[in-house]
C-alpha cells in the first residue's frame, strides 16, 4: 500500500476505468464478435485440419495441445493493443488522458485506470472464448473456470508492458516496431504451436526468460488440461515479479511523457 501511495494512486483510478468499459459497451456487437470467432477458425483450422496430421503432442490431442495457447494469444492480444494503439490515440489525438488530468484525477490514477482496463479486456476475451473451447470439448472442467481469474493477471502484465511502449514512441506509427519485434516472436516462440522442447537449448533459456506469453501459456495449458506441477509456481512467479516492476515502470514513464 505505501508503494502504490508513494505514486499518488487512490480509488480515483476507476474512474477512467469505468469510462473505458462503458465505451466498449456501447460497441460490444463489434468488440465480441473476434473473441467468439476467433477459437473457432483456429480450431477448425490447425486444430482438426493440421492437427489430423499430428496423432498428439506429448500424448495430448493437438486440438487441445493448441486450445490454452489460443486463449493465451487473446489475452496478450487484448491487452497489448489496447494499451499502445488505443491508449496512444486517447492520449495523443483525443486529448483524452489531458481532459481526465484536469479533473482531481491524477496522471498516475489515470495510466493505473488504463492497464487495469486493458487486464479488464483480456479477462471479458478469455470469458467470450471458454464456451466456445467448452463446445469444442478441448478443455478440461472445472480447472479450466481458473482461466478467467487468470487471464486479469496476464493481461494486466501486457497492458504494463504495452503502456512502456506508448510512453516511449515518439509517433503511432513507431508502434509497429513492438509488434513486429516482440508480439510476433512470442506469437511464434512460446510453446503455443508446438512445444518448446523441441526448440534449441538457447531459445528455450531466452523465450523462458524473457517472453511473458511462455509462461501464460504454460499455466493455461495446465488448467485445460488439470495437470500441475511445482513448475507452474516459478511461471506465476516471473509473471507476478514482472508485472510488479513493469506497472511502476510504465506509471514513470508515462508521467515523463504527459508532464510537458
Amino acid at each position: 500500500v505505501k508503494g502504490i501511495n508513494m505514486f499518488g494512486l487512490s480509488y480515483r483510478f476507476l474512474k477512467p476505468w469505468r469510462r473505458n468499459i462503458v465505451t466498449f459497451v456501447k460497441t460490444w456487437k463489434l468488440n465480441f464478435v473476434p473473441p467468439f470467432l476467433e477459437p473457432v477458425l483456429f480450431l477448425l483450422a490447425l486444430g482438426f485440419g493440421l492437427g489430423g496430421f499430428i496423432e498428439s503432442v506429448d500424448g495430448v490431442p493437438y486440438a487441445k495441445f493448441i486450445a490454452p495457447a489460443l486463449v493465451s494469444i487473446s489475452v496478450m492480444n487484448a491487452s497489448f493493443f489496447e494499451c499502445t494503439y488505443t491508449s496512444f490515440v486517447r492520449m495523443y489525438y483525443l486529448k483524452t488522458f489531458d481532459a481526465m488530468i484536469s479533473t482531481p484525477i491524477s496522471i498516475e490514477e489515470v495510466i493505473a485506470g488504463e492497464l487495469f482496463w486493458g487486464a479488464t479486456r483480456s479477462t471479458i476475451y478469455a470469458t467470450i472464448m471458454l464456451p466456445v473451447l467448452l463446445a469444442f470439448g478441448v478443455v478440461q472442467m472445472p480447472s479450466s473456470l481458473l482461466i478467467i481469474p487468470f487471464a486479469f493477471v496476464g493481461g494486466l502484465l501486457f497492458a504494463c508492458i504495452a503502456m512502456c511502449f506508448t510512453a516511449l514512441s515518439p509517433t503511432i506509427d513507431t508502434l509497429s516496431y513492438p509488434n513486429f519485434l516482440f508480439i510476433t516472436p512470442m506469437f511464434l516462440f512460446s510453446g503455443t504451436f508446438f512445444p518448446l522442447a523441441v526448440l534449441p537449448e538457447a531459445i528455450q533459456y531466452i523465450a523462458l526468460s524473457i517472453l511473458p506469453l511462455a509462461h501464460i501459456v504454460i499455466i493455461n495449458r495446465a488448467l485445460t488440461l488439470g495437470v500441475y506441477s511445482i513448475s507452474l509456481l516459478t511461471s506465476l512467479l516471473w509473471i507476478l515479479a514482472a508485472t510488479t516492476v513493469f506497472f511502476f515502470v510504465s506509471i514513470k514513464l508515462m508521467k515523463r511523457r504527459l508532464i510537458v
